[in-house]
């Protein structure tokens, strides 16, 4: 079992952070970048993501993960057509990935796999049907988003309480985890902590 935390102290503000890569899934121009918060839950720099894109991607380069864990504290800040925060797992490519999101427009938080850059939302296991799960997700406020995947079992947390599971074996090997965002969101994201095993 290893856990990584990221820091970003060593990154000036306003630029890239390093040892990630900027992509997108779509088309657009997102823009991630190193800032300091005030507020952030780590009082230290976080990361933000201001530009417009489909879907703004933001992966880990050395990261290589099968069955483990991502975590993130997002604030979203704004954005008219949507107010979203994802984290993301087992990511081939910038088409290929896991991905968990918050969106405090729709107040609800929903797991998708997107396969060759079509995103589709993932049934919650034991239910048929559906969106996700409702849950309020103020803007402006910090969250935790979390999930536990170990073979096709994923397991979502949101300010550390479970929420669902789901079932899904699409993409079964190791891949990158990564930061996700949609459309004209611009979200901050902290305490970016990832990990194998249990």
């Amino acid at each position: 079992m290893s856990n990584h935390a990221i820091s970003f102290e060593s990154t000036q503000t306003g630029a890239a952070p390093e040892g990630w890569t900027s992509t997108l899934t779509g088309s657009g121009d997102p823009k991630w970048t190193v800032e300091s918060d005030e507020t952030a839950p780590s009082k230290s720099k976080v990361i933000k993501q201001s530009g417009r894109a489909t879907y703004p991607l933001l992966l880990k380069n050395d990261s290589s993960i099968k069955d483990g864990f991502v975590e993130v504290k997002f604030k979203a800040i704004s954005g008219s057509q949507d107010r979203a925060a994802g984290v993301v797992w087992r990511a081939k490519d910038a088409n290929n990935y896991y991905v968990a999101r918050a969106n405090a427009l729709e107040d609800n938080v929903v797991l998708y796999k997107t396969v060759n850059g079509v995103r589709s939302p993932l049934d919650i296991a034991g239910r048929k049907g559906g969106y996700g799960t409702d849950v309020k997700v103020p803007a402006n406020t910090w969250h935790s988003l979390r999930v536990d995947f170990s073979g096709s079992r994923f397991r979502l947390s949101f300010n550390g309480k479970q929420l669902f599971e789901v079932e899904d074996s699409t993409f079964a090997d190791a891949g990158k985890v990564g930061l996700w965002t949609k459309a004209d969101s611009v979200t901050l994201f902290d305490q970016i902590t990832y990990g194998e095993g249990k």
